[in-house]
Parts: structure tokens; C-alpha cells; sequence
């Protein structure tokens, strides 16, 4: 009988400090600091990965409670990434409920080679800016792809200007001169590489295609790059896409300064919005003799030398 008034006596010992414990760990860090500051959570970010950055900017007491309190709430996939405003005033039930909402920012991510309206797209699903309003201010191949934290009330003109100074600051001073040295301006470059952005899916064919592309401007020869006709078309509702997957003979003869099997030299302005490996595919591109390429059933890219070589490459793997 003393044995076991002994065992429920300890038990009792024991949940009242882990009770203790566990009200100590909920607790403020500093209840009289009601100062704020700006808490980031990244993209894909962890939760032991954000509990730890917690801890270390001395927001919560107990990084093993504040597990708890998540695990408790059922909040670990509702976590948000972004920036939230969190004080050492707050307990850990608040910072936990608020990093479920309330995100001041919101992470956005650009894929390489979308099209403004694509940009556009994102942007309003995102933050629900107007398409329009947003294409106001677009200007096609300078909205750099990248992730990015957007405020959450930002005006469509600041995002813009956002991803364009992005743009300026990856096409550096050194990317510039090396295209100047292929005898290609700023905008010559960004409209090349975004005709390779859209031709060249697999990395290691980016330089070869570049080259391709170059060696038929230089001599101006027409570009045929289907996907200046994909640009121009636009749309496509039946598809569901901005790029048109297959390209008819009545296509290929469109009329538009974008039609580069009907019109020698650049389109107008790039075609999409080029990521840095595709700018520097042309900055670096190296010299070649080829003048034409193909992409297989596999996407598989073979080059070409002259139009025979071609013609016997479009016999062997695309018939």
C-alpha cells in the first residue's frame, strides 16, 4: 500500500513540474518589451528550421514547448512563409496562431521564360492585383525570374520596378561588355536570350543554340524559331497555355514582325522573360559553324552545319 501511495504521489510530483514547465515554456520572453521586429520564414522552410530561428532571436522560452503548442494546435502545414511582426511580449500561443496569418510579405516565384501575362497571372492570384492593371507597367523580358518577398500592398508599378532592378542587377556591367564584344546591345542580348530561353529546354544545349541563333543573325539569315509564332498567336483556350504546343503551315505564315520565318533578323522585343543562365548562354556563346538544330521526340537538340545535313537530321529523327 506505501508502494504504491509512493508511485502516485510521484506521478503527481511529475505532472505538476511538467506543468510548471510547460506554463514557463508558453510564457512571454519578456512581457514588458513590447518592441517589435520583423521575422522572416523562407520558402520550404523547415519547422524545427524555424522554431530554432525562434529561439535564437529570443521570441520564444522553449523551443521544445513551442513544438508542442504546434503539434497541439494541428498548425505545422499551415505555417506560412513570408515576414511577420512578432514582439518578446507575446506568448508562444500567439507567435504560433500568427505565423499561420498575417504575413506583412508573400513569396512569389517567377519561372524562367514566362510571358508577361503569365507574370501578370501569378501576380494577381498572389496579391490580387489586376491583371491589367499590372501589364500597365510590364515591360516584356526585363521582369526577372526569381522568388521574391512582395509586400503585401504593393502597387503594381513597385513590382514592377522590384523585379526590373533585379534584372539590372543580374545583367551586370561584365555580362554587358562580353556581348558588346559579340557586337550585340543590351537589347540585342536580352532578345536573343529569351529566343533561347523558349528553344532550348535542357541546360547543356543553351550555349550550342545560342550559337546557332547568333551565327544566322550575323549573316541574316531568317531565325524560323517556332516560338516567335507562339508568342504571336497568344492565347490558346482550347490548350490552356500561352504557347501553342503544335504550330500549323498557316501559322508559319502569319503575318507579324514576329514572324521569324517570314522576317530577317530580331523580333521586336524579347519574346519572354529570360532567366541569367540563358543571357549568359549568349554573353558566352561559342564559335560555331552551325546554322540550323532540331529537337527530337526526346528533346534530344542535333545541329546541323548546312541545310543538306539538316534536312537529313529532320529525316532521321523526327519522320
Amino acid at each position: 500500500m506505501k508502494k504504491i501511495n509512493f508511485l502516485v504521489v510521484l506521478l503527481l510530483i511529475i505532472t505538476l513540474a511538467f506543468y510548471l514547465f510547460y506554463r514557463e515554456g508558453t510564457l512571454p520572453v519578456n512581457k514588458s518589451n513590447q518592441s517589435t521586429k520583423i521575422f522572416v520564414i523562407n520558402q520550404g522552410e523547415s519547422l524545427t528550421s524555424v522554431v530554432n530561428n525562434l529561439s535564437k532571436e529570443g521570441l520564444i522560452r522553449n523551443r521544445l514547448i513551442f513544438f508542442l503548442i504546434v503539434k497541439k494546435l494541428g498548425i505545422e502545414r499551415k505555417i506560412q512563409a513570408g515576414d511577420f511582426r512578432l514582439s518578446p511580449a507575446m506568448d508562444a500561443y500567439q507567435i504560433a496562431k500568427n505565423l499561420t496569418h498575417g504575413t506583412l510579405d508573400i513569396w512569389v516565384t517567377l519561372i524562367e521564360g514566362t510571358r508577361k501575362e503569365e507574370i501578370a497571372q501569378i501576380i494577381s492570384q498572389n496579391l490580387g492585383i489586376p491583371e491589367t492593371e499590372f501589364l500597365k507597367y510590364a515591360k516584356e523580358g526585363y521582369l526577372f525570374p526569381d522568388t521574391y518577398l512582395l509586400p503585401k500592398d504593393a502597387t503594381p508599378e513597385s513590382i514592377v520596378k522590384i523585379l526590373e532592378n533585379n534584372f539590372n542587377k543580374k545583367f551586370s556591367t561584365e555580362l554587358q561588355q562580353k556581348a558588346k564584344a559579340k557586337g550585340l546591345s543590351p537589347t540585342e542580348t536580352i532578345i536573343l536570350a529569351s529566343l533561347v530561353e523558349r528553344e532550348a529546354k535542357l541546360s547543356e544545349d543553351r550555349q550550342l543554340v545560342a550559337s546557332v541563333i547568333l551565327n544566322r543573325f550575323k549573316t541574316e539569315m531568317k531565325l524560323d524559331i517556332d516560338a516567335t509564332i507562339q508568342y504571336t498567336l497568344g492565347y490558346q483556350p482550347e490548350e490552356k497555355t500561352w504557347w501553342k504546343k503544335v504550330l500549323t503551315t498557316d501559322d508559319l505564315a502569319i503575318d507579324s514582325p514576329y514572324n521569324t520565318y517570314k522576317n530577317k533578323g530580331l523580333p521586336p522585343t524579347p519574346i519572354c522573360n529570360p532567366g541569367l543562365a540563358a543571357i549568359q548562354a549568349i554573353a558566352n556563346a561559342p564559335e560555331t559553324d552551325y546554322f540550323y538544330y532540331l529537337s527530337d521526340k526526346k528533346g534530344k537538340i542535333h545541329y546541323a552545319v548546312t541545310l543538306e545535313e539538316h534536312n537529313e537530321n529532320v529525316r532521321k529523327y523526327l519522320e
